[in-house]
């Protein structure tokens, strides 16, 4: 077997584990953020700076590897959506839905959605 037959399935296995990364390093950031919330803002302060470049450089591997992760919390629902909502049978079929939460963020490159994610909705407050 030539080696060249077997670059399409190692790219696909480094690009899932790349998007699987991403995803945990979201789901961290996430939690480091409530955390950083938690605290009185001298202590924050010394805390922020490095999630904001731990942050940046996810983004900035993801870029390398032609990714982007999509939040769309506080954005309209769609069902077109690239994202699971978890709780849509709590609603009618005519209410308008909004993302209250994303529980896990949409991947995507420039060939289209690598993962889709996973969302909670709640009503548009009338």
């Amino acid at each position: 077997m030539d080696s060249s037959e077997n670059q399409p399935q190692s790219i696909d296995v480094m690009k899932e584990s790349i998007i699987s990364m991403a995803i945990e390093s979201w789901r961290f950031g996430r939690t480091f953020e409530r955390l950083l919330n938690k605290l009185d803002a001298g202590e924050q302060s010394r805390y922020i700076n490095q999630f904001r470049w731990f942050i940046k450089k996810v983004d900035d591997s993801l870029e390398q590897a032609q990714l982007r992760i999509v939040n769309v919390e506080g954005h309209m629902f769609d069902p077109g959506m690239a994202a699971t909502p978890l709780n849509i049978e709590e609603f009618d079929p005519d209410d308008e839905l909004i993302v209250d939460q994303m529980l896990e963020p949409i991947i995507m490159s420039d060939q289209g959605i690598e993962k889709t994610g996973t969302v909670t909705l709640r009503k548009v407050n009338v």
